[in-house]
């Protein structure tokens, strides 16, 4: 199964993700008239910066979902054949408990319609936007088995070399 995986190394914080999340979300698809919507377009993934770091923060879409178990109107469903933790708008009661329970810190607050906004994964459309967006494909959308193959051999790779200059 795919998930969303970032590089936190590669991760320059400039918010593409961000517009793309917002954009691909909007009624019109396209960046000039989106900001022109009257429900404004909402942002599921948020770039978080301190430390020298950089990290966009998404729904993980966790195994046993916390924020499944804590959302008292049944808002918030695993899909069993994707995994994704899907939310129903409609359903949602502003509670704010899926929040509270988030170790990831990945839920957002509409604050204008008093709704949670999570990442879908961009379930309607495919490929999620923020990493289609990402300039220097720090957000990364594969099986948990590759990005950890890339990442043993980046590593490998980089003590061969430091070793061969030494």
């Amino acid at each position: 199964m795919k998930q969303i995986l970032v590089d936190v190394k590669r991760c320059l914080g400039c918010k593409s993700c961000e517009i793309a999340c917002a954009v691909g979300h909007s009624v019109t698809k396209n960046l000039f008239t989106a900001i022109a919507e009257t429900d404004k377009p909402r942002k599921r993934v948020f770039v978080e910066q301190g430390n020298g770091l950089n990290f966009p923060v998404q729904c993980r879409h966790c195994e046993e979902p916390a924020c499944v178990q804590a959302c008292m109107a049944g808002a918030l469903k695993k899909d069993a054949g994707t995994g994704v933790v899907i939310h129903d708008a409609d359903r949602c009661v502003g509670c704010w408990m899926c929040v509270m329970t988030c170790p990831f810190g990945a839920l957002g607050q509409d604050k204008q319609g008093k709704v949670v906004v999570k990442c879908d994964r961009c379930s309607e459309t495919g490929d999620p936007q923020c990493v289609k967006a990402c300039p220097t494909k720090a957000i990364m959308y594969l099986p948990v088995d590759d990005f950890s193959k890339n990442r043993r051999v980046s590593y490998l790779s980089n003590i061969f070399y430091q070793e061969e200059g030494k």
